[in-house]
């Protein structure tokens, strides 16, 4: 088997491994939920640069990210979505601020913001970032190892943004941000509980 066809295989199982793991993993469900309340593009340019700089680091450092003390890891992460939990029940109206265009860019710079440290810290350690460090120690092949993984979790994170997306629009908005804010609160209770 030539090199091109080595690469070209490598990159799909690695894309399919990496998007069957992030499918049901919190971080996908925190950008979906991140969606029904924010920006939907602002959700997904958070979301996008924090596992760029998340598959970066697994790609570089490899298996020294098995060394990471998980618990507490686990555990800032679970504090990250209790807090947004709590910010999210308590939300009221949107605040005036002096012009709507300058209302505007701030949410979407704030939602940028509150995706990417979401995303940031709860994908630490994880299943997924752990995967594309073991396969770029084993294959020796970065570039392609990073470029399937991040494909990957950007398609995972569309998918979630844009069910996300489509969801605010089923509920009332005030329901639809006490559900929201309930499941930040049961991703982070179970992320606690688990360590």
């Amino acid at each position: 088997m030539g090199h091109m066809a080595i690469e070209t295989k490598l990159f799909f199982s690695t894309y399919v491994l990496i998007f069957v793991a992030e499918l049901p993993d919190k971080t996908a469900f925190a950008a979906l939920l991140l969606a029904t309340s924010h920006h939907p593009l602002a959700v997904f340019i958070g979301a996008a640069a924090a596992f760029l700089i998340q598959s970066l680091v697994a790609v570089t450092f490899g298996s020294l990210l098995s060394f990471l003390p998980s618990h507490l890891i686990h555990i800032s992460a679970s504090i990250l979505f209790l807090v947004f939990a709590v910010l999210m029940w308590r939300k009221e109206g949107e605040e005036a601020v002096s012009s709507p265009e300058k209302q505007t860019k701030i949410r979407f710079s704030q939602s940028v913001s509150a995706a990417f440290w979401t995303i940031f810290i709860a994908e630490w350690g994880d299943l997924t970032q752990l995967a594309t460090a073991t396969l770029a120690a084993k294959y020796n092949a970065p570039i392609t190892i990073f470029t399937s993984s991040i494909l990957a979790l950007w398609t995972v994170t569309a998918i979630g943004v844009i069910v996300g997306y489509k969801i605010k629009y089923l509920f009332p908005g005030k329901m639809l941000q006490k559900i929201a804010a309930s499941a930040f609160a049961v991703i982070g209770v179970v992320l606690l509980l688990k360590h």
